[in-house]
Order: C-alpha cells, then structure tokens, then sequence
C-alpha cells in the first residue's frame, strides 16, 4: 500500500472503522461488509485479508474476556455461568472442522460464483424469516449439520462464510449468549487461517496493522453502544435488526461475487 493517494489511505481507514463497528455491534460481518469496499480501492484480497484476521483476532478475544467478566461483575458470583454457549460451540466445531481444514488446504474447490449464490441464497432464507419475525427453522439436524458444514469449509476458503453460520447459531443459542459465543467461533477459525498464511509466505501487512488498529477500535467502541440497545431490544426488534443485517450481507456478496 505504499504507493496510494492519500484519499485511499482515508478511505480504507473509513472502512476499517465501519468493519470494526458492524463487528462489535452484532458480532459478525465485519470481514463480508468491509472486503467489498476494500476491494473497490485496491482489487488485492491477500492485501486486506492478514488485516481483518489481525483484528478479528485481538477484538474477538477482548470481547469475549470483557463479556464474561461482565456477567461476573453484574452476578457477583466468579462461578457464575459463562456468557458463551460453550455447549452449542462445541458441538458446531466437531461438524466445522474438518470442512474448514479442507477448504483451508484447497483439497477441494468449487466455482467462485457457484459458492457464493449457494451461500447467499441460504442466507436470504434465514434473513427473510427473522425480518418477518418468523425464524426459520429446519427441524432438522442434519440440515444443520451441512448448513454449519458449508459455512466451515467457506471460512476456509475465504472470509465469507460468517452469515451462513450466524443464521445456524441463532437458532441455537439465546440472543444474550449470541455474540461472545461467535467470537470465541471466530477465533478459533481464525487461528486456523491465520496458520495457513504462514504457511504460505503471505504478508502480514504488520506496519498497516498499525495505523488500521485504532481506526477498528473507534469503530468498536460506537458498535458496544448499538450492541447494548440490541440486547436490550425485544427478541422481535433483535432477529428483525439480525435479518435486516443479513439481508444486506447478501445483496453485497451477490452484487460484488465474482462472475
């Protein structure tokens, strides 16, 4: 990135600080809804991609540590129950795993454009359902199973399969429990890809980490206070705000997907 316009470096930042707000105030969707954008400034995934992890990684583990210290301070009990749904998380990630280190390998690999309208048509399903304040469901766990299988070996592949399996875990886990549970998910998917681009000699990007930092960071701290109004919200207002999110998540994936 050394060679842009200033008007780029500000935009980026701009855009960094909106992933860094969307992040923190609904607990995914940081990496869908800024890449887009990224993109339209410099067209280099691999520029942006180590940046996002970076962050993903420190604000994924902050909030989720402030959160369960929170419940704690708010109980007065240190062996109050977890603010993560450690159960439903473990039982996502024997499903995920080996689809994530597949897709992470490249063992197997479809179509970019055949992915992305597979993804994002399952998403507009769950999202119309919470905006009509009608869930759906399947009734089924072995829909789910494949729906959290894809979105494993998506997160392999890419940084885009958070929508498909937030749509899974709203179904399963209480909206109070909702965000830490996924971020204490995203951390360890992250590890996992982050490993992969040590492997593969891909750069870091550790001097723009810098100055992107604080740029999430101011992002974060607006997103803890939407975060706060959307717990507080009724379950009706909450899956309504979670579907409209979606929703959008998907017409940018589709109108940006490659063709």
């Amino acid at each position: 990135m050394a060679d842009l316009w200033w008007y780029q470096y500000a935009l980026i930042g701009l855009i960094f600080a909106w992933s860094g707000f969307v992040r923190t105030s609904l607990g995914f969707g940081g990496a869908v809804l800024a890449l887009p954008f990224l993109l339209l400034v410099v067209n280099d995934p691999l520029l942006f991609l180590p940046i996002i992890a970076v962050h993903l990684l420190i604000f994924s583990s902050w909030i989720a540590w402030q959160g369960n210290r929170q419940l704690k301070r708010e109980s007065g009990n240190a062996s109050v129950e977890s603010n993560i749904d450690w159960g439903y998380l473990r039982k996502a990630l024997k499903i995920m795993i080996v689809p994530k280190l597949v897709g992470v390998v490249g063992l197997l690999t479809l179509p970019a454009n055949i992915m992305t309208s597979i993804i994002f048509g399952i998403v507009l399903v769950y999202a119309i359902g919470y905006v009509l304040n009608k869930p759906f469901k399947s009734n089924n766990k072995y829909i789910d199973y494949v729906l959290l299988a894809l979105g494993g070996y998506v997160s392999g592949t890419s940084l885009i399969g958070a929508p498909l399996i937030v749509a899974v875990f709203a179904s399963h886990v209480v909206k109070e429990q909702l965000r830490d549970t996924m971020f204490v998910l995203w951390f360890i998917l992250v590890v996992i890809k982050m490993i992969s681009f040590l492997f593969a000699g891909v750069d870091l990007q550790l001097i723009h980490q810098l100055w992107l930092l604080p740029c999430a960071f101011a992002g974060h701290l607006l997103g803890e206070r939407a975060h706060r109004y959307i717990v507080k919200a009724d379950t009706g207002v909450f899956f309504r705000v979670l579907g409209g999110v979606l929703i959008f998540v998907s017409i940018m994936g589709l109108v940006f997907s490659p063709s």
